[in-house]
């Protein structure tokens, strides 16, 4: 075990659980003012640092870096690419989609931003409602997930690194990235990803409580919320010690499959067409406003909107990333940059798009429309409630309530199934290529820490106090995204200066390699674990 990547992190987060219980108040103070400082002092940064992300992923796919294959150009790719864009897809954002999609657009259209002058539950007000659901669950996010996502795959195992997040900042930083300053580097991700991931965590629990009200008249509470929080944390544990290649290869591919389906199922019985045409206007406004969205800190009107929205979102994405960025790049291994882009940022968001399209366009139409009152019942009894009033309003949605309570289930295992078995990677000596698992008793000791600090907060704090702990475990994440895109950016401009393989590159510094593609011979995804092409 590394002991200053471990204990920083364990300590302090342990002391915060504890803290909550000796003193609530001073608790809550200290999480208020920081959250506030956080806001007022850093807001723009977390917007133009997410919007700059962006930016470097479109120039890194027609880039001449795009055709360099992660691991050399001999190197066979661990997974097939459905299984790969699965594990890329529901071990990120998957969840989100699950609980934001039908309760966010009513948000946005009975209070969109005071500054903007949009009336609340106007045609403008609809359109303004999907086109930032877009923007939040679109490109963006995928795109901060991605920049840091590749940069670890380049420098394990192109750069032949340690595994650690500190090795992503190596062509800026040189031999400073291995040692102590590595450790303090994974500990910052850890405690980052802990309040992200107890965030999400939060939300889910909130999520599935809802459903078992709706199916069983089981009424919400901190013991019902502490047992669903226990089964959670057990199932998703008890697959992280499975291994990479089992447990979370499964989920994902079967969660996928889930999503799939119930996303061909709202197309069928849902107002498709009404959706569609809805989300088309949208994703108009969302390109011609993407620049202003991008860029709305609201401090000149005075207005929270961007606080609680769009800069909560890209803390709570930041909060993830560096943990995601480990799993992500090290099952990417065999595939060229290129493919990854496409399969970690644009194939991604073009879904996340067309299920906000679906969900959100639906849910629009129930409230605007049908007038069926889903924004009374989401402000009566939470935004939990928004998609079992969904369903339940769809034909034959009873009978799928049972499917979408067992898909936000299953999506929360399959995340935090590949977060803490990274989290314990990151831990660990040892882990390579050849030896990618971490013991099995760090795996345990994250997920308990995480069930603890999810339950905590929603328990006294509601889904205010999960917004605050995403926030609270983004902000020193922050600064290693922006060191992270200038050494990716110095690695795409001269990729044969940092890569090992320097039989795969030209005099003249090109790419000359196999690069490889989303087509994989019959050698490629066996799944198996990876053998270094030495």
């Amino acid at each position: 075990m590394k002991p200053i990547v471990f204990w920083p992190p364990f300590l302090l987060l342990m002391g915060a659980v504890v803290l909550n219980f000796i003193n609530m108040d001073l608790f809550a103070t200290v999480m208020n003012g920081v959250n506030n400082w956080l806001f007022l002092n850093f807001g723009w940064l977390f917007n133009s640092g997410s919007f700059a992300t962006v930016l470097v992923c479109l120039f890194l796919m027609f880039s001449p870096f795009g055709k360099v294959k992660i691991g050399g150009s001999k190197a066979i790719p661990m997974f097939t690419p459905f299984k790969w864009w699965a594990m890329s897809l529901c071990c990120t954002i998957a969840i989100g989609l699950i609980f934001w999609s039908t309760c966010e657009p009513i948000f946005h259209l009975t209070a969109p931003p005071e500054s903007w002058g949009i009336e609340p539950n106007s045609p403008e007000a609809a359109t303004f409602a999907i086109s930032t659901v877009f923007y939040h669950w679109g490109f963006t996010p995928y795109a901060l997930f991605t920049v840091p996502a590749l940069m670890f795959a380049f420098a394990y195992y192109n750069m032949k690194q340690p595994f650690s997040f500190g090795s992503t900042l190596y062509p800026i930083m040189g031999e400073k990235c291995k040692g102590v300053f590595g450790q303090v580097v994974d500990a910052i991700c850890i405690f980052a990803l802990i309040a992200g991931m107890a965030s999400s965590l939060g939300v889910g629990i909130l999520s599935i409580t809802g459903g078992l009200g709706r199916m069983f008249g089981i009424e919400a509470s901190p013991f019902i919320w502490l047992m669903v929080d226990l089964v959670i944390v057990l199932a998703f544990v008890g697959s992280a010690v499975t291994g990479i290649t089992n447990g979370v290869k499964w989920l994902s591919d079967f969660n996928a499959k889930v999503f799939i389906g119930l996303l061909i199922f709202v197309i069928i019985v849902g107002p498709t067409a009404y959706s569609l045409n809805l989300g088309t206007e949208a994703f108009g406004n969302y390109i011609a406003k993407f620049m202003e969205k991008s860029f709305f800190t609201g401090v000149a009107a005075g207005d929270q909107w961007p606080q609680w929205w769009s800069i909560f979102y890209w803390a709570a994405d930041i909060a993830w990333t560096p943990i995601m960025a480990v799993f992500l790049g090290q099952i990417s291994y065999g595939y060229s940059v290129r493919a990854f882009m496409m399969v970690n940022f644009i194939t991604p968001a073009l879904f996340g798009i067309l299920w906000m399209i679906i969900f959100g366009g639906g849910a629009i139409h129930m409230e605007l429309v049908q007038n069926l009152g889903l924004a009374a019942t989401i402000q009566n009894s939470g935004a939990e409630a928004g998609a079992f009033f969904f369903f339940g309003h769809l034909p034959l949605g009873q009978i799928f309530i049972p499917i979408f309570v067992f898909t936000m289930f299953l999506s929360f295992v399959t995340g935090s199934d590949a977060m803490t078995t990274a989290m314990g990677g990151m831990c660990s000596t040892g882990i390579s290529p050849d030896s990618p698992e971490p013991k099995a008793w760090l795996k345990i000791i994250w997920g308990v820490i995480l069930g603890a600090v999810a339950w905590v907060m929603m328990t006294f704090r509601g889904l205010d106090g999960i917004k605050m702990i995403n926030t609270f475990g983004g902000f020193p994440a922050l600064f290693l995204e922006i060191g992270i895109t200038f050494a990716l950016i110095k690695v795409a401009l001269n990729p044969k200066k940092y890569d090992t393989f320097k039989e795969d590159y030209a005099a003249d510094g090109t790419y000359i390699g196999t690069s490889g593609s989303l087509t994989v011979d019959a050698a490629a995804g066996t799944d198996s674990k990876v053998t270094m092409h030495q």
